[in-house]
């Protein structure tokens, strides 16, 4: 398959790359900065692009089977470029031809019960709540969104952290998976094994899916 990944140089970024080219695919990476993406393989290209500027990268998504955006605010420490990404690329992706894509998404508007997100709890660190609130933000924009592409939104555990390959996990919806012992948690590569599963699927069109041990 022929994969544009925005948010290569990022750490769950690298990983998905990783993955993508274990399993052989095409990728051609829209980075800002082409010095930070220190990958290379025969099968990679890199562009140089900004997602909030269709025009840099309107030519590499011509012919893509599919998009996987994994964008984040840390670097610009401005929350709103995530949702603003979202719609940008709802908007950009039909122009260019392109149906599929798939979201790294967070995990902070998952339900642990009816009603009750991760982000309600009162101990959830107030450092990662404009990004959570961004990423809710974002899902929002995805499902009011008419435009004809199959966004998959992929939320990962409450825990992801670096650790081994496994190729295993549970899938869920908008409800926080956890383990026996009520701890939900993935590491980085199962995660993008993950999203490479929901592209080479072609599943979950249009909907939230989570991921965990």
């Amino acid at each position: 398959m022929k994969i544009v990944l925005f948010g290569a140089t990022g750490h769950l970024g690298g990983a998905i790359l990783e993955e993508a080219l274990r399993r052989g695919h095409d990728v051609t990476a829209i980075v800002r900065d082409r010095a930070r993406l220190k990958a290379a393989d025969e099968r990679l290209r890199v562009a140089v692009g900004n997602v909030a500027d269709p025009a840099t990268y309107e030519a590499a998504l011509r012919g893509a089977d599919a998009v996987i955006a994994s964008l984040s605010a840390r670097r610009d420490g401005d929350p709103s470029a995530v949702p603003a990404g979202a719609r940008t690329l709802l908007e950009a992706l039909p122009d260019a031809g392109v149906k599929r894509l798939v979201w790294v998404g967070g995990a902070g508007t998952l339900e642990v019960e009816p009603g009750v997100r991760v982000i309600d709890d009162p101990n959830f660190p107030a450092a990662w709540k404009p990004e959570a609130e961004a990423q809710g933000e974002a899902l929002a924009v995805f499902r009011a969104s008419a435009a004809a592409v199959d966004w998959t939104y992929v939320s990962p555990a409450a825990l992801i952290e670096d650790g081994e390959r496994s190729g295993h996990y549970r899938l869920g919806g908008d409800r926080l998976l956890t383990d026996a012992d009520g701890v939900s948690r993935i590491t980085v590569p199962d995660y993008a094994v993950a999203i490479l599963d929901r592209v080479e699927n072609d599943d979950a069109p249009r909907r939230r899916v989570t991921v965990a041990y």
